[in-house]
């Protein structure tokens, strides 16, 4: 029966553990092998391999191929070819029903057979709204590769690769799979935000996407993050620099009180004034706060009880303009110093100098949810979540392309926050994260959740890792070095997409968070191609090598290298380095250094009137 079967390999040879040793056939001869109109490569590591069990299936991987270096003379076996295959078996079917798992071992000389396409449905399904299609099978592909989305959003996942390797384009062709497959159908109603570092997926996502941007152009909104839904430390942290104790404490009572009044001046829902704390998003007005804590630091007094303030001109609060006082004399008639002053000049004149610098206007200065100063807002913050999470398109892109490198880390960390909070506190309605999970998808990753980038984005992806699965909220993780993400957070992706990587320190970091036990698989990461991936974990039925499909040229992330040699044998154009200096001092791409007043026209096009009337 093993001679006219078109997909036996061989017998099993040996069995340590879920590894197993296969003897192939001598009538395997070439690498390739046709089966009902399919070729599929034979003995390729990577590729699928079923050793039935009677009523039951077992599937592996094949990890290792080699050969005797030449043949025993002793041996009486004249079968014998000396190739053989280590398999690292990962799973289990009985009739249709496909486990992870395994229930029992292969006996010796038990055949081994090729995964077929029927195989292969057996262990995905029939193409149930669960699996989502990313590509093909690297070692056959007819095969399509699946994912389970529920897998790969709840249990979180991990892209990974070099530079080059294909992984921006990767990430594209993922999120349009789940959104909308080429099949047609696909998760219309998919809560997907992704945070752009480099700015490279707007213009290619846009036609799903709704886009929000600081520095933003035709099509985009401006992304703003108002400061007063921050933590009070990670606020002050920012606009005041590094607080001692009792400096912190002397802001943290001013915050408070000007949250409480805003209370007392109109009611908020959901929040009593005996349940308001420093870290409550209330809104109120950092104007306010500097004006009064510097007018209390520089006041000085006259009078016979020293309680008369000395001052000359009010200052003012809207334009950040300091109370102006008699300078303090060192004789008995004054003006005297207040002597109840806490000494926080130094950070006092940090927060002015950041509410004054326009590069954190989406922070500090954020639109329509800049409170006044006593602390009225023009739009409240379920505004902005319904702008994040409540469109009509299923994904959100927040390009942070423009964000200075200073408050990078802060910024993701701050996004964040308010995101996990909200959906943590609305989780028993219809817009909380159980009944519409989100998935957060974190480009750049190694930059703000490595251990030296501090605590600000690191410590709530790491609740969102421990805790998100419950809530209804996932992270994926896109990054270039994985060496440099904190381990803690890397250990909870279920399911990692590992593209090309050629350092062994990011290798290392891969093959110990892998779940299943394939170094074979993880030798191979060097070598993959751009756009080839090893997928292995919650998601992955069985671990595989993948081909993922590209989209379309248009709707690929602009990532790719710039072209050398074609743009070094043009002549050289007109250049205005002026302009290179305008998006500099900008900070904005687009900034332009003269204005160029065009008055343009519209243009009518007659030429279906004139050719009507020319066959009249």
């Amino acid at each position: 029966m093993s001679g006219s079967d078109p997909t036996f390999l061989g017998r099993v040879s040996a069995v340590s553990g879920a590894s197993i040793t296969v003897k192939l056939a001598e009538s395997l001869a070439s690498g390739l092998a046709i089966i009902n109109g399919h070729t599929y490569r034979v003995g390729q590591v990577g590729s699928f391999v079923r050793i039935p069990q009677g009523y039951q299936d077992l599937y592996g991987v094949v990890s290792e191929v080699g050969a005797k270096v030449a043949p025993e003379i002793a041996s009486t076996d004249t079968g014998d070819t000396g190739r053989w295959m280590r398999i690292e078996l990962a799973g289990e079917a009985i009739g249709d029903r496909f486990e992870r798992g395994l229930s029992q071992h292969p006996n010796i000389n038990d055949t081994v057979h090729i995964v077929t396409e029927r195989d292969l449905r057996r262990i995905y399904g029939h193409g149930g709204a669960d699996q989502v299609q990313i590509g093909t099978l690297s070692s056959a592909e007819n095969i399509a590769v699946k994912l389970s989305l529920d897998s790969l959003v709840t249990r979180h996942s991990a892209v990974l690769g070099s530079t080059g390797s294909g992984k921006s384009t990767a990430v594209a062709s993922l999120l349009r799979s789940i959104i909308s497959p080429a099949e047609g159908g696909g998760s219309s109603g998919a809560r997907i935000i992704l945070l752009d570092i480099h700015g490279e997926y707007s213009k290619p996502l846009s036609d799903v996407a709704k886009v929000f941007s600081t520095t933003p152009q035709g099509g985009e909104s401006p992304l703003y993050v108002p400061f007063w839904a921050l933590e009070a430390g990670e606020l002050l942290d920012f606009v005041a620099g590094g607080l001692t104790d009792n400096h912190e404490i002397v802001f943290t009572d001013k915050i408070q009180e000007l949250k409480a009044a805003r209370l007392e001046a109109g009611s908020i829902p959901g929040l009593e004034s005996q349940s308001l704390t420093v870290d409550s998003p209330i809104p109120f007005s950092l104007h306010k706060l500097w004006y009064e804590l510097i007018d209390f630091e520089t006041t000085t007094f006259i009078g016979p009880q020293r309680d008369q303030p000395a001052l000359e001109s009010a200052g003012s609060a809207e334009t950040l303009t300091p109370p102006k006082y008699q300078p303090h004399a060192m004789g008995a008639a004054g003006p005297f110093i207040n002597q109840a002053a806490r000494g926080i000049r130094r950070p006092l004149n940090l927060l002015r100098s950041r509410l004054l610098d326009r590069r954190y206007d989406f922070l500090l200065h954020p639109g329509p949810w800049e409170p006044d100063l006593n602390g009225e807002v023009e739009k409240d913050l379920d505004v902005l979540l319904e702008g994040w999470l409540g469109h009509d398109k299923p994904l959100t892109i927040l390009d942070l392309s423009g964000v200075p490198s200073t408050v990078l880390v802060r910024l993701i960390g701050s996004i964040l926050r308010i995101t996990y909070e909200a959906l943590f506190w609305s989780r028993e309605k219809t817009e909380g994260g159980i009944l519409r999970p989100l998935l957060v998808v974190m480009e750049e990753a190694h930059r703000y959740l490595s251990p030296e980038s501090g605590p600000n984005a690191s410590g709530i992806v790491k609740r969102i890792a421990k805790e998100g699965r419950k809530y209804g909220i996932g992270a994926m993780l896109v990054s270039q070095r994985p060496a440099e993400i904190d381990e803690t957070i890397l250990s909870q992706c279920g399911t990692l997409i590992a593209l090309r990587l050629s350092n062994p320190a990011d290798r290392a970091r891969v093959r110990g968070s892998l779940p299943d036990n394939l170094a074979g698989l993880t030798d191979l990461l060097p070598v993959l191609r751009t756009g080839e991936a090893i997928i292995s974990g919650e998601a992955a039925r069985l671990p595989v090598r993948c081909r993922i499909t590209l989209p379309s040229e248009n709707h690929q992330p602009r990532s790719s290298d710039p072209n050398v040699t074609e743009a070094w044998v043009r002549r050289r154009n007109a250049e205005g380095y002026d302009r290179m200096v305008a998006s500099w001092r900008a900070q904005r791409t687009t900034a332009v250094s003269v204005h160029l007043n065009i008055n343009r026209v519209p243009v009518i096009d007659n030429t279906d009137e004139e050719g009507e009337g020319d066959g009249s």
